[in-house]
């Protein structure tokens, strides 16, 4: 049994921390406006500040929504960093920026502690069924001390290289499930409007080259309209500014990753912030003054 915190129990951290606690492990828990009654029913232990769990704490995972969230929950008054002590691993499991991943790291190891990030891929549904893809940069052999605890939570899990890289791969796949997501609303549009019936349209390409995760899960809540999340259209903004904004300082054009972010902002200007982001498909209906389903 390890000791572990885990900070930020949102709804991908409540799941991967109740994970943790059916694992055995003895975990402290801290998390703004609160923390889960049902984690703390299960076993979890309740501390008052992510200082309090890294007191505590061998291995301390952060699970926050963007950037700053991670800078507040690492290095702001009683943060994690005040309660670290040499030895101490921590974990990042966060999706955020992988030049400031860079640096929040260089400050964790000058404490004499590893850093790792480690975001993940999968979603609430990945979350709840421990079936996450797991991405992570930092050294192998704080790699090899916390993939168990990465195998209680995720199933694909891959030390991608030094840390950030784990954060650059996240932001590679946030670019392919975003395009991916406009490739099916354009396809499943086009065909619903040329009067074919898009649910078979669907089941036959699921069964040929086009056949992918996001025509599987995606194309179906395109058909049947449920676009409650899932994953957020405004956390995909965040991690498109991320590919967009890294890709500006490197010199690099994301052409068609502008395009999927215009999209998402449509959305959101229509009150679509909180719609699960294969709502993408709604920006593409409302240039083409018809839904998928409707009647030609």
């Amino acid at each position: 049994m390890s000791k572990i915190g885990f900070v930020g129990l949102g709804i991908m951290g409540t799941p991967m921390a109740e994970h943790l606690i059916k694992g055995g492990h003895e975990v402290f828990l801290f998390s703004i406006p609160s923390i889960p009654e049902s984690l703390v029913q299960a076993g979890g232990k309740a501390c008052a500040s992510g200082k309090d769990v890294a007191q505590h704490a061998d291995v301390i995972i952060t699970m926050v929504p963007d950037t700053p969230h991670v800078a507040a929950a690492l290095f702001d008054a009683n943060g994690i960093a005040e309660g670290l002590t040499a030895g101490k691993i921590v974990v990042d499991m966060s999706s955020i920026s992988p030049v400031e991943t860079k640096k929040f790291a260089a400050r964790i190891n000058a404490l004499g502690c590893e850093y790792i990030d480690a975001p993940v891929s999968g979603g609430e549904v990945g979350a709840k069924n421990a079936t996450l893809s797991i991405m992570c940069g930092g050294s192998e052999a704080a790699f090899a001390k916390v993939k168990p605890l990465f195998e209680l939570m995720g199933k694909n899990i891959t030390l991608v290289g030094g840390n950030g890289d784990g954060q650059t791969c996240k932001v590679a796949n946030q670019i392919i499930v975003a395009l991916n997501i406009e490739a099916v609303g354009e396809a499943l549009l086009f065909a619903s409007k040329m009067g074919a019936d898009p649910a078979k349209v669907r089941a036959a390409l699921m069964g040929g080259f086009a056949s992918s995760k996001i025509l599987e899960v995606h194309g179906e809540r395109m058909i049947n309209r449920t676009f409650n999340p899932g994953f957020r259209i405004e956390l995909h903004q965040k991690d498109l500014n991320l590919a967009l904004s890294s890709a500006r300082a490197i010199g690099v054009s994301l052409p068609n990753t502008a395009t999927a972010q215009e999209l998402f902002n449509s959305c959101a200007a229509h009150g679509g912030n909180a719609w699960d982001h294969s709502g993408m498909v709604k920006a593409l209906e409302m240039m083409a003054n018809f839904e998928i389903g409707q009647k030609a």
